[in-house]
């Protein structure tokens, strides 16, 4: 067999080089400027950012994990007047062509052969360093460093509708075209189709057929076929950001117990959206939960499932629960999410200083009317191909 010698490999030409987003670099510039007034609050030299949330909160959107796997690719390493990304020569170029152009960080590089954790430790060797997973013994301050993505801002948030919106138009789209006999594994292959090709990760995909719900309240998808209703849910990751849906629909009627468990589970949902206000404390809002619960006559159904967390950067924040010493605040994302035996209702919101707004809006979609301190709010209610009629709740 004959080898030919490779001819010299030729870079792209500079017609083809993203130009810098002026916008983003400001964002990172800011985002930077707060956490070095955090090192000096806690008089470090410097901070070693892990975890992904992290890596993309501080580059505005940066993603450092490789795609289908939870192994990152890069660590940040902050001080208060650099950003370096320590990463091996295998996924530098893809990092600061990709996921962090021209936006100001400096690059320290190994072969692959090299762990990074080396690279770690000599940066750190002889300096106060913090770091967000406590890596090498460093001090732990994840919990301190969360608060940072607690909110989000003005253009997060417009990222957010524009996922949101995709998210709940893949589960819908699946569930209008949804065939009988089709198996959960089926399904959920679309609703990632769906999302992937608008460069959103499908972190979280569930399909629970015919009441799978009531047996897991985790299950994700496995080869069983849908042959009467189906609840349908999934989280998508884009930018960094995280937000999640719900959508139940059945071949024909409904069932009565259908119908009834979805009702009291969208009453659980549009009771946490409408009390997740700005300054509200979590317990009272829990409280007003927990008394919907009672009164249908399942008052331990809380205790099989979360029910709702904050989100964003985070795929999963501050959970909602009775025990949650906390105030909802003015840029918080949370996702609504009650479940109630086989029925489940979930969507994702973001909290105003004097409102609420529906991160996922339905498109064309049954809804159920529901009046909670004499404002209507419509929630999804069952897809039937039969019927679209809407039904009204009421909660004084």
């Amino acid at each position: 067999m004959s080898v030919s010698t490779l001819p010299p490999y030729h870079p792209m030409s500079s017609g083809e080089i993203r130009l810098p987003d002026l916008d983003r670099y400001q964002e990172v510039e800011r985002k930077h400027k707060l956490l070095a007034e955090y090192l000096q609050l806690k008089q470090l030299d410097a901070l070693v950012l892990e975890r992904p949330e992290n890596f993309a909160w501080l580059t505005h959107g940066g993603n450092c994990l490789r795609f289908g796997t939870s192994e990152t690719t890069a660590t940040l390493f902050i001080t208060r007047d650099a950003r370096v990304v320590l990463c091996n020569v295998v996924d530098s170029g893809q990092l600061f062509d990709r996921e962090v152009p021209g936006l100001g960080f400096q690059v320290k590089e190994r072969p692959w052969t090299e762990h990074r954790d080396v690279l770690i430790a000599d940066l750190a060797r002889g300096r106060n360093v913090g770091s967000d997973t406590g890596i090498l013994g460093l001090p732990n301050l994840a919990h301190e460093l969360a608060d940072f993505r607690r909110t989000v801002t003005a253009k997060e948030a417009t990222q957010l509708r524009a996922l949101g919106r995709w998210v709940s138009h893949a589960i819908e789209a699946a569930a209008r075209n949804l065939k009988r006999g089709l198996s959960e594994a089926e399904i959920a292959g679309e609703i990632s189709h769906r999302l992937i090709k608008h460069q959103i990760t499908p972190v979280r995909i569930q399909v629970q057929a015919d009441g799978q719900g009531a047996r897991y309240r985790h299950w994700a998808y496995g080869m069983d076929k849908v042959e009467r209703h189906c609840v349908i849910s999934a989280v998508g990751r884009m930018a960094g950001l995280h937000a999640g849906c719900t959508r139940t629909v059945c071949f024909g009627t409904p069932p009565k117990d259908l119908i009834d468990t979805h009702q009291v589970a969208t009453l659980l949902q549009a009771t946490g959206m409408y009390f997740s206000q700005a300054g509200w404390e979590v317990t009272e809002t829990w409280k007003r939960l927990q008394r919907i619960y009672e009164k249908f006559g399942v008052p331990d159904e809380w205790r099989l499932a979360e029910q709702a967390e904050t989100m964003g950067y985070d795929l999963s924040g501050m959970s909602v629960m009775p025990s949650t010493n906390a105030k909802f605040s003015d840029g918080q994302v949370v996702h609504w999410h009650p479940s109630v035996r086989f029925a489940a209702t979930g969507d994702t919101i973001l909290i105003h200083k004097d409102r609420t707004e529906l991160i996922t809006p339905c498109e064309v979609w049954p809804m159920i009317k529901i009046q909670i301190k004499g404002v209507t709010i419509e929630r999804p209610a069952i897809l039937n191909r039969e019927s679209s009629a809407a039904t009204e709740w009421c909660l004084d």
